[in-house]
């Protein structure tokens, strides 16, 4: 079975590893510090502080851009619960605004629309889903004339692009995931990027029990992240060029396998001025069931992301809102694999295979 996901580790990451443990110092130290400051200058934001995983670093983010009780978070419905969950953890409510159809990134004209309907926004979090950066021109023009703070979701997205700036770079802060089946890996980890040293300092002291000189300054969390994650991180962010190349590589290979007409299955869509990154490779069917079954005949392993939009799942069950763009999406997608370690022939199996079914549908 040719795998959705494969993390790509070698003799670098293991040299990484073994000089930090010879090196005996293996919480956060030097290591972490030279990867905050090379993934910061690859995003080409100032700043950059590593956490525990994605989840505390959009937790972390929010709380050091002073979002909490009584606020309200313009955010997507279609994205993995984090992006919502964070919102919570620091005590103010999502507003889900729905979604761009072809991209699947939240639509500046529903964030819009909810920042008229609520005064008491203090933040629009956009995800760049699958890769696909937000329209972030668009929704920096909404929250600069209303003075609300953005923040990226980038879990996903690590190195895409939006007019030749990287994510990372794009708001007040933004937030990244290393988890194994990211672009780009530490084992666990996160990172947020920002340009402003007042939000950099305060989440630096939130992630590290509220420290500041020496005292506990505040109250705040173990969100650290270790230097033998950072480590492996530093390896793996000299090779993530490389492997958001192969990435695109597949994609486009894939993309030669649909018939280009307006009938389903449908491929992804690059929108104009944006460099997506293929964390998934999404396609839209009306038979999603039918496609990934004759898929797995094929040998070829699929997904979906997301079954169930944030505002069905039980946990946001008070959340009354009809979001019919992110519903049908969580409906019709399949992500098939993309990763940098599929072979020629994986490739030729993967898209005969989505030639085979678009001729049979």
């Amino acid at each position: 079975m040719i795998p959705l996901a494969e993390p790509i580790l070698d003799d670098g990451e293991q040299a990484a590893i073994r000089e930090v443990v010879e090196g005996g110092q293996l919480a956060a130290g030097a290591e972490v510090d030279a990867f905050e400051r090379e993934f910061a200058s690859f995003c080409g934001a100032d700043h950059g502080v590593a956490t525990s995983n994605g989840t505390t670093a959009l937790h972390a983010a929010l709380h050091a851009l002073g979002v909490g009780e009584g606020d309200r978070v313009v955010t997507t419905p279609f994205s993995f619960a984090a992006t919502a969950n964070a919102i919570r953890l620091v005590g103010a409510e999502p507003v889900f605004a729905d979604i761009d159809p072809e991209t699947y990134v939240i639509d500046p004209a529903a964030v819009e629309a909810a920042l008229d309907a609520h005064e008491d926004v203090a933040a629009v979090l956009p995800v760049h889903l699958y890769g696909h950066p937000a329209p972030m021109d668009r929704l920096a023009e909404l929250t600069d004339r209303r003075d609300v703070a953005l923040v990226e979701d980038a879990a996903q997205a690590h190195g895409a692009e939006l007019d030749d700036r990287r994510v990372g770079s794009l708001g007040d802060a933004a937030c990244f995931s290393f988890y194994p089946t990211k672009n780009m890996t530490t084992g666990e980890g996160g990172m947020i990027t920002t340009d402003d040293p007042a939000v950099a300092e305060r989440a630096r002291e939130f992630i590290d029990h509220g420290r500041r000189d020496g005292a506990h300054a505040t109250v705040g969390h173990n969100f650290r992240m270790t230097n033998l994650a950072a480590a492996i991180g530093r390896v793996q962010l000299e090779k993530l060029p490389a492997f958001t190349e192969a990435r695109r590589s597949v994609a486009a290979s894939l993309n030669g396998a649909f018939d280009g007409g307006d009938g389903y299955p449908k491929p992804p869509v690059e929108a104009d001025g944006a460099r997506h990154v293929y964390h998934q490779y999404t396609v839209r069917s009306r038979d999603r069931e039918a496609l990934a079954a004759h898929l797995a005949d094929a040998g070829v392993e699929t997904g979906v992301y997301y079954p169930t939009p944030i505002h069905r799942e039980p946990a946001y069950a008070d959340v009354e809102r009809s979001l019919p763009r992110a519903e049908r999406a969580a409906d019709e997608v399949l992500s098939l694999p993309v990763h940098p370690g599929l072979s020629e022939s994986d490739r030729r199996t993967i898209a005969d295979a989505i030639q085979t079914y678009a001729l049979t549908a």
